[in-house]
């Protein structure tokens, strides 16, 4: 059951996964959804960089004209978000394109907070390919229109274990997809079509 759920996630999901010449052609997207990662004191991870590098690429292709950061900010001492949002200015997306989703400690939080606070519609998410298959299925029951276009395909140390851990992601979202517990944090809308610097905190 466990290999048998894990293998539907990913078939039912993988025709979403674009490359970013084909992501350009599709039209109304609201936004590029970039997922978290670590951060290593004042700098992303490599596996977070990759991301932003990737979903700052599509921004500037025109693929959509918002993105949303989404990442755990749960503690003043531990903030994804901002650092993300940061790295995004310094390479030339403005301010107000930014979004920040301070609540979004898993993968199914961001994608429910995606619809519910930033009311997204349809959306490019950003993220390596092993993570892009349970996104994009959790965006699928959850009602948004998503496509994924993937991270550099990069070897990372520890991908093996990654793998293993996310093959137990992707059944567990697949029973939260069913039962859909609302996510650790809610709050008041903020539309994406409105300026991301409603989201700033600082």
């Amino acid at each position: 059951m466990v290999f048998g759920i894990n293998l539907f996630v990913k078939q039912s999901t993988k025709k979403q996964i674009l490359t970013g010449e084909k992501a350009s052609h599709l039209e109304n997207v609201d936004c590029i959804l970039i997922l978290g990662a670590g951060v290593w004191k004042d700098k992303p991870s490599p596996m977070l960089k990759d991301r932003l590098e990737k979903g700052i690429e599509l921004y500037k292709a025109g693929v959509a004209p918002k993105i949303i950061m989404s990442g755990d900010h749960g503690k003043e001492s531990y903030d994804e978000v901002n650092l993300m949002k940061e790295y995004a200015i310094e390479k030339g997306v403005p301010s107000e394109d930014i979004f920040m989703d301070h609540a979004g400690f898993s993968t199914y939080d961001s994608i429910y907070r995606a619809r519910d606070i930033f009311k997204v519609k349809k959306m490019i998410i950003v993220t390596q390919k092993f993570h892009l298959y349970r996104a994009l299925y959790l965006s699928n029951k959850l009602g948004i229109e998503a496509y994924g276009v993937m991270a550099e395909p990069i070897k990372y140390s520890g991908q093996f274990y990654r793998e293993l851990r996310e093959i137990l992601a992707r059944d567990k979202d697949f029973i939260k997809a069913i039962v859909k517990p609302k996510p650790t944090y809610l709050g008041e809308s903020i539309p994406v079509n409105g300026n991301g610097d409603e989201t700033n905190d600082k």
